[in-house]
């Protein structure tokens, strides 16, 4: 099992939740897919390959399923920097591009709508890349590889299913 995307995952579900009580349900590739069967969730998740500048911390993408929740793939990213509080957070794959709902340090698609078109896309690419300005006025371009992620995502929907 790839030690950093493990170690990824329980860093990402410490931000959730104060328990870690992660199942791996497969490393794929870049891509991981994780259960939390106390919370209940699962999602596929990578850390970013490459970044533009000097990261203040670990960059990741998530795809998440909350069950009791009725919430399935949604899309969510962890900048590597924060951002300033005027630029956008855009996510750019295979000529598409979307504009994230964001906070200082993440983003979020606008709605179930921009989730579905961008796990669609992602299904299809090989890349994918994050980018906004920095709160020092410099770029912040995070990139992703997407091999992986479909069967990912996939199997963080089927370790989901379930659970209720």
């Amino acid at each position: 099992m790839n030690k950093r995307l493990v170690l990824l995952a329980l860093a990402a579900s410490a931000l959730a939740t104060p328990a870690i009580a992660k199942d791996s349900l497969g490393i794929f590739n870049s891509w991981g897919a994780f259960r939390d069967p106390d919370v209940p969730r699962c999602y596929a998740i990578a850390e970013s390959e490459e970044i533009t500048g000097k990261a203040q911390r670990k960059s990741f993408a998530t795809i998440g399923f909350w069950p009791n929740r009725s919430i399935r793939r949604q899309f969510h990213v962890r900048l590597s920097r924060d951002r300033s509080t005027n630029s956008r957070v855009m996510v750019s794959i295979a000529g598409r591009r979307f504009q994230l709902t964001a906070s200082r340090r993440d983003g979020w698609s606008q709605d179930k709508r921009m989730d579905a078109a961008i796990v669609a896309a992602i299904r299809s690419a090989t890349s994918m890349t994050v980018e906004s300005v920095g709160r020092d006025g410099k770029p912040i371009v995070d990139a992703y590889r997407l091999r992986g992620a479909a069967t990912a995502i996939d199997a963080a929907s089927l370790g989901c299913s379930r659970l209720r």
